[in-house]
């Protein structure tokens, strides 16, 4: 299968120099990942945030073999929390982590991961900004929403994130959707064997309105991931019927998709927070998220082509 080829190409070095000198490959990264460092992505912040948008960041960089990378990847955040305290925007942008970087796949990685993301949490929390937790493949979410249900004991605001094409994703949504929470929803993206995630994309469409629904109707505070634009006006449909403002649920997507989309929503009121990556393993990420789903690469080449 090409994923696995993928896969294996994200961890060659001689692959790395081929696709990182290849034209067409600065051209979909500079398009999705606006910079390396915190100093690079700066200005992103600032224009996001003139032109009406939030933000969540996310410091790409997976495959932690060791727990000195994993104390790495909570510095970086915590450097990314002191950037945003100096400009003033902490109340504007999240951030976005993934506990495969805080060490979560390596011995004892629960209470590793659990350890080295607190003080994120606990930083972002004194600059009046929160994170939330991404959800990886189904192996993970047990730990994961331990980790969430252990970090909103002391920091509430903290977010999750959960899939639509995954069959436990309901009842998941229903024991999420409580006062105070808040529940990103996203069809997902890794490749899941058919014994735990639906494959047809019908089907995880369907499943992706029937949790909505259920977010909508709770008493939390949902943040709609979507580029979909039927999923989008579903959603709109859906908290007018549940009866919320527009500041009682938000809707999220990523750089540089449907960038007239994020600023369309933002005119007309709506929360619109723009998923942001950056950090110097853009090659890993990248090449990791193609081999999750190769058919991301389509995805990535029609939004080149189709510019905003």
């Amino acid at each position: 299968m090409l994923g696995p080829v993928i896969l294996a190409a994200s961890r060659s070095d001689k692959m790395r120099r081929l696709v990182s000198a290849a034209p067409v490959t600065k051209q979909v990264v500079d398009r999705f990942i606006p910079g390396e460092t915190v100093d690079a992505v700066v200005p992103i912040v600032q224009e996001a945030v003139a032109s009406g948008l939030e933000l969540t960041m996310d410091v790409v960089g997976e495959d932690i073999t060791t727990p000195e990378q994993a104390a790495a990847a909570r510095d970086a955040y915590l450097e990314l929390v002191d950037r945003l305290k100096v400009l003033g925007h902490g109340t504007k942008a999240e951030m976005s982590v993934k506990l495969s970087m805080f060490g979560q796949a390596l011995e004892n990685g629960h209470e590793l991961a659990l350890a080295n993301v607190r003080p994120v949490v606990e930083a972002a929390a004194a600059i009046g900004t929160t994170v939330t937790l991404d959800a990886e493949d189904h192996t993970t979410l047990d730990s994961m929403f331990a980790i969430h249900e252990e970090l909103r004991k002391d920091f509430p605001q903290t977010g999750c994130v959960i899939q639509s094409y995954l069959f436990r994703t309901e009842d998941d949504a229903r024991r999420l959707a409580a006062a105070g929470s808040r529940v990103r929803l996203v069809k997902g993206a890794y490749k899941e064997p058919a014994s735990v995630a639906y494959q047809d994309k019908a089907d995880i469409d369907k499943a992706y309105v029937r949790v909505l629904r259920i977010l909508m109707e709770g008493d939390g505070y949902p943040m709609v991931g979507s580029h979909d634009p039927r999923l989008v006006a579903i959603a709109q449909e859906l908290a007018h019927r549940a009866g919320r403002k527009l500041d009682d649920y938000e809707f999220q997507m990523l750089y540089g998709i449907r960038s007239d989309e994020h600023h369309r929503l933002a005119a007309e009121g709506h929360r619109m927070r723009v998923y942001t990556a950056y950090g110097t393993d853009w090659y890993g990420y990248f090449m990791r998220r193609l081999a999750e789903k190769p058919a991301n690469l389509l995805f990535f080449f029609r939004s080149m082509l189709t510019k905003g």
